[in-house]
Order: structure tokens, then C-alpha cells, then sequence
């Protein structure tokens, strides 16, 4: 009897330890099923990810075939030492004697065609201009802004701070647009024989004084009836030799 009781409870430890091997094993399966289906969309992710990153389409930027503005500045089939200074690019000598002539090895630049003496096109070229800086230039040479702003006839006589460019056909060392101080030098249209004419003949009346737009002294020479005469011919004298101009500040024609 003891041994048939021994017997059965090995045979209920084996069944329970069989029962805890199958659940060990199943729970085990469950937790890899669980494991790959959580990390099924991470690594598609990463995948994702890295795709994204290694194969994202380049798109090649377009090459500029805008032509550039100083190409309408160049003559096309002239001859290269005839071009404008902004169609080349030129070594500076800076070695050259000041007033003397040099020469200065040129390059035409990009999309600009130009001849040699032989109707040959060619790139490198050489050309002769005088050393100096385009600053020191004639004053025909180059073009300045104006001011309407200052006084001509003043004393001393009024500068003003004017933008000077060089002229296409003129080669000079340095930059091609500088600053200057000149000196006031428009014109509102006045006359000089005009006004002058008009203190001779009606200066009594302040005429002429009117006529350059100077109305206050008008009025009190035609109030006054020249100053006696003395007044006319104090202006005569004054708008004879330039002393007197227009009120406006400007040169006379």
C-alpha cells in the first residue's frame, strides 16, 4: 500500500511538472510573437528612416544661361583693343610711370567676341593707354552728377560732393566710379546780357532785379527810384562783372 500511495504522488509531480514545462514553453512563444510584432513596424521604421535618408532624390540645380547685362555694352566682331573697359578684364601694372604710356594685358570676358587686326577672334589682348587713376583724369573724361542745391555766385564759391563716372572709350587705372568735390556750376536759364540789358535801360525800376528773382530788391529800387540813380548804377557795375546773379543761386547762360 505505501509503495502504490509513492507511486501516485510521483505520478502527480510528474504531471505537474509536466504542466509547468508546457505553460514555460507557450508563455515563452507568446512573448516572441510579442517581441516580433512590436518590433516588425520598428524596424520598417528604421528602414523607412534610412531609405529616407540615403536615397532622397537630388535635384541638380540648373545651370544660369542668363546673359550677363555688360555683353549689351560690347560691340560684337570689333576689334578686341576697342572694347569698352567693362567687356575685358585687365592686369593692372601698377609699375608704370605716371602720364607715361603702358601696356596692359586684357582678357575679354565671358560671352563676348571680339577680332584682331587679322579678323581672327582671340581672347588675350593687350592694349596702350596712359597711366593714371581715373580720378586724375580730364575732366572731359569723364561725366559727374549735379546739384541744384549750392550757391554759384557766393564768396567763397560752393563746393558740392558729385558722383563721377568714366567714359566708356576711356581706359584709367582704379575704379571707374569715384567721388569729387567741385564746384557749383548749373544753370536756371538766366542771361547774363539779359539782365545786364535790363540794369542799363530799366534799372530805376528794378527791373532787373525782378528778372533774376530778386523781388525785395525790386521793390525798393522801384519804390525808391534806383536809390536816387546811385542804386542803378551800384548794379550795373555788379551785374557786369558777375557779382550779382540769379537769386536761385545759379550760373548764368
Amino acid at each position: 500500500m505505501a509503495a502504490l500511495a509513492g507511486l501516485r504522488a510521483l505520478r502527480r509531480f510528474c504531471g505537474v511538472a509536466l504542466f509547468l514545462s508546457q505553460l514555460y514553453v507557450l508563455s515563452g512563444r507568446a512573448g516572441s510573437l510579442m517581441t516580433t510584432k512590436h518590433s516588425q513596424p520598428q524596424s520598417t521604421f528604421g528602414k523607412s528612416l534610412t531609405s529616407t535618408s540615403t536615397n532622397t532624390p537630388y535635384f541638380k540645380i540648373a545651370e544660369s544661361t542668363e546673359i550677363p547685362s555688360y555683353v549689351t555694352k560690347c560691340p560684337s566682331n570689333g576689334l578686341c583693343s576697342r572694347l569698352p573697359p567693362d567687356c575685358m578684364t585687365c592686369n593692372t601694372n601698377y609699375s608704370c610711370i605716371y602720364g607715361k604710356p603702358a601696356t596692359f594685358d586684357c582678357k575679354v570676358k565671358p560671352y563676348v567676341h571680339c577680332l584682331d587686326q587679322n579678323n581672327h577672334e582671340q581672347e588675350n589682348f593687350t592694349i596702350n593707354m596712359t597711366c593714371q587713376f581715373c580720378w586724375q583724369l580730364a575732366t572731359t573724361d569723364y561725366v559727374c552728377t549735379n546739384s541744384t542745391n549750392c550757391m554759384t555766385v557766393s564768396c567763397p564759391r560752393q563746393r558740392y560732393n558729385a558722383t563721377c563716372t568714366v567714359r566708356d572709350h576711356i581706359h584709367c587705372l582704379g575704379n571707374r566710379v569715384f567721388p569729387k568735390m567741385l564746384y557749383c556750376n548749373w544753370t536756371g536759364g538766366y542771361k547774363w546780357s539779359t539782365a545786364l540789358a535790363l540794369s542799363i535801360t530799366l534799372g530805376g525800376f528794378g527791373a532787373d532785379r525782378f528778372y533774376l528773382g530778386q523781388w525785395r530788391e525790386g521793390l525798393g529800387k522801384l519804390f525808391s527810384f534806383g536809390g536816387l540813380g546811385i542804386w542803378t548804377l551800384i548794379d550795373v557795375l555788379l551785374i557786369g562783372v558777375g557779382y550779382v546773379g540769379p537769386a536761385d543761386g545759379s550760373l548764368y547762360i
